[in-house]
């Protein structure tokens, strides 16, 4: 049986969802929306999904998705997990959070807001003062390769993080078409995650090592 706790965190670290913010102006975000949507695999097993929507208003952008995951073990449901989230970005920094994710019927809740110079937020265990620009674990933008510390969408944890250059110069088959992509690997605690990006630097694909040499993997489609 693989480590539901560790693939748990790294599923979390994985953003996004469903839900509103007033001040977003929808009709302008109209016209520059953009949209991933990835195959989940537990090795190469199929395991679900994960999609993302992001709604550009010049310096405001809204980023919403969906996961839902399900590994069966024999006829088994051995894991569950649904996350679902709001973010709305001002420029590089976070400025609103919403997040509900289930864990084999455990619920987690995350609001966050910026207020003044601190990010305020609140979760079933209590809430939080950060200082200066948050950031998630925010793949679809690059940018937040750069960070020390990102924001977890599902326990609201302020993590420590580091992020290498691996290569500049390797080919990903994408959609059944080779690209040329860069790769970074993202480390946190006991986490692994390699990302790759293209030379336009957009998002392409995700795969963290698991225990037991297993791999979690995002294939864009």
């Amino acid at each position: 049986m693989f480590n539901i706790l560790k693939i748990r965190v790294i599923l979390a670290t994985v953003i996004a969802a469903i839900s509103t913010f007033g001040a977003f102006d929808k009709s302008a975000a109209a016209d520059n929306g953009r949209e991933w949507r990835f195959k989940v695999y537990l090795n190469d097993r199929e395991i679900g999904y994960h999609s993302f929507q992001l709604a550009d208003a010049g310096e405001e952008q809204r980023i919403t998705s969906e996961a839902r995951f399900k590994v069966k073990v024999l006829f088994f449901n051995a894991y569950r997990y649904e996350h679902v989230n709001t973010e709305q970005w001002e420029g590089n920094c976070l400025e609103r959070i919403e997040a509900a994710t289930d864990v084999n019927g455990d619920a987690f809740s995350v609001l966050g807001a910026q207020r003044g110079d601190s990010f305020e937020v609140s979760t079933a265990e209590g809430s939080d003062s950060l200082p200066g620009c948050v950031k998630t674990f925010a793949y679809w933008n690059p940018e937040f390769l750069g960070a020390s510390r990102l924001l977890n969408s599902q326990t609201g944890e302020y993590i420590d993080v580091q992020v290498v250059l691996v290569s500049e110069a390797e080919t990903l088959s994408v959609k059944g078409q080779p690209v040329q992509a860069t790769r970074y690997r993202l480390l946190a605690d006991e986490l692994e995650i390699d990302l790759w990006y293209s030379t336009d630097r957009e998002w392409l694909a995700l795969e963290s090592k698991l225990e037991k040499g297993r791999k979690l993997r995002y294939e864009l489609i």
